[in-house]
């Protein structure tokens, strides 16, 4: 079976290779707004832009030069190490056996070697003069140390400013200034078939370009089975191998229109096909984590199934047969061939409260045509909460137009702020929604949905984990969590640490404490 590999590998035996160039121009093609706005960290705007189209013919393919686009992009894209630091369990003796039984030596036991430091490493994206880099999560998770490299050499310690493990987006930061930038461009208008480049270091090979296609727009790949995972991927047949995480996709004006996260192999190495996080969405990503800290994240409230993936059920000999009705009960409900089938809502759902109903298929986004489920993730993404959206439905056959406000995981409108107690925990939390409720058998409880450096992990805790009780208080959100945490940071409770019962989804219960005093 195929396997989706995320592209960070460790240190290599082969040395890095630097083209030591000079630090080159940002595209002339774009407006000046659009390159004020990269100058000034304005990430969201950047996309928003218009972007001159490119049409294509046979003749004109054999004549696209890649050369400015390549030279541009290179100086914008840098070398990420990421350190993990070994935690040692400290210096305990253990038992020789020989020694034991036989009586060789003096000491009777040995000191456990010292565990090694972890190294890994990908890309990363200059979208700031002032030092702003966007890479993958993954590249950066649980790291200590972040070193980058740019292309012509200089070195920079950076330091983590947030991540998004739902989109596997993050966001660094170097003390630099009047860094070469790669300047946005519009992800929505790609077509397939559209010749992009991907820049990035793989295998430590730094400074490499590979160029290839727009295969496919919208592509959800399961990666890792994460639920809470926001897919729609450019794919393309650009070469990416491990290493090239974070690294950029860019149009043949040298636009960035995708981050290069993932690839399709059955090796671990390229095998023909690569994936991108649009920029549409990784922009909005981060710039939330610059301004606030954390995603703004803005919901429709609705479970949802691609009209193509029912039908895809459907034809599958081996459905078990419980599933056969519940399917084509679907499947007669619906009069179009494209969309997001709507099956149920969320407990506080901005789709219901206006209007949608379940059986709709959500054909569009403010115009915008939704084709599967992955499609309509993306739409909603680049979206706060508070924003009204326009979706509209086939329902039975006729088209519906609704006015959406769009929620946030909670079902308010308010800007989420990262607390201090979120960046001393370093962690991502989701309340649980009804369906997980139902299958994890509990009426409350909140999961981790990511880990960074932080207590959580000091304390073994891992993505997944559900936490239902700290300090003797049941906690139903992660703003609940989040007070507690507070309140302790701040001196307004008695307690020095945390007691947390939780689970993970196998069912074993854990118990962990936390020091918040260290």
């Amino acid at each position: 079976m195929k396997r989706i590999w995320r592209n960070v590998i460790g240190v290599a035996a082969v040395a890095a290779i630097s083209a030591g160039a000079a630090v080159g121009a940002t595209s002339c093609m774009l407006k000046q707004d659009q390159d004020e706005a990269v100058a000034t960290g304005d990430f969201e705007n950047t996309f928003k832009q218009p972007v001159r189209t490119v049409g294509y013919s046979a003749a004109a393919a054999e004549n696209i030069d890649f050369t400015v686009a390549a030279e541009n992009a290179v100086h914008g894209v840098v070398h990420i190490m990421a350190t993990t630091n070994a935690k040692s369990s400290g210096n305990e003796q253990y038992i020789d056996p020989f020694e034991y039984f036989f009586g060789f030596g003096g000491r009777g036991g040995f000191q456990r070697p010292q565990p090694q430091p972890r190294v890994g490493s990908g890309s990363g994206v200059i979208i700031s003069t002032d030092g702003y880099i966007i890479t993958n999560n993954h590249v950066v998770e649980g790291a200590d140390e972040l070193e980058v490299t740019l292309n012509d050499n200089r070195k920079f310690a950076a330091k983590l400013i947030g991540t998004d493990p739902s989109t596997d987006i993050a966001l660094i930061k170097i003390e630099a200034e009047n860094l070469p930038t790669i300047p946005f461009g519009n992800s929505e208008e790609l077509k397939v078939g559209e010749w992009v480049l991907a820049v990035g270091n793989p295998f430590n090979l730094t400074s490499t370009v590979t160029a290839g296609i727009v295969s496919a727009k919208g592509r959800g790949i399961s990666m890792g089975g994460d639920k809470t995972k926001i897919e729609s991927f450019i794919q393309t047949d650009a070469a990416v191998n491990p290493g090239n995480s974070g690294g950029a996709l860019v149009n043949t004006k040298g636009e960035l229109v995708g981050i290069n996260t993932a690839i399709y192999s059955e090796t671990g190495n390229f095998a023909g096909y690569s994936f991108a996080v649009p920029i549409s969405i990784a922009g909005k990503v981060a710039n939330d984590l610059k301004q606030y800290g954390t995603v703004q994240r803005a919901m429709l409230g609705v479970m949802m199934i691609g009209v193509g993936d029912i039908m895809d059920m459907l034809s599958n000999p081996s459905l078990p047969e419980k599933y056969k009705e519940e399917y084509q009960a679907m499947k007669d409900k619906i009069k179009v061939s494209e969309g997001a089938y709507v099956s149920e809502f969320a407990d506080k759902s901005a789709a219901k409260a206006a209007g949608i109903e379940v059986g709709d298929v959500i054909i569009a986004v403010n115009g915008t045509k939704v084709k599967t489920s992955h499609a309509l993730q993306e739409q909603i993404s680049k979206y706060r909460p508070g924003d009204k959206v326009k979706i509209t439905v086939n329902r039975g056959g006729t088209e519906k137009t609704f006015t959406v406000e769009l929620k946030n995981a909670q079902g308010s409108t308010k800007v989420v702020k990262a607390s201090d107690g979120t960046k001393v925990m370093g962690g991502a939390f989701k309340a649980l929604d009804d369906k997980e409720k139902r299958e994890f058998g509990v009426s409350y409880g909140i999961e981790v949905t990511g880990v960074t450096d932080g207590k959580l992990r000091d304390a073994g805790i891992k993505k997944g984990f559900v936490i239902m009780v700290v300090n003797n208080q049941r906690i139903q959100t992660p703003e609940d969590f989040e007070q507690i945490v507070d309140d302790i940071l701040q001196g307004r409770s008695e307690d020095q640490g945390l007691f947390i019962k939780g689970f993970y989804p196998n069912g074993r219960t854990k118990y962990y404490a936390i020091d918040l005093g260290e």
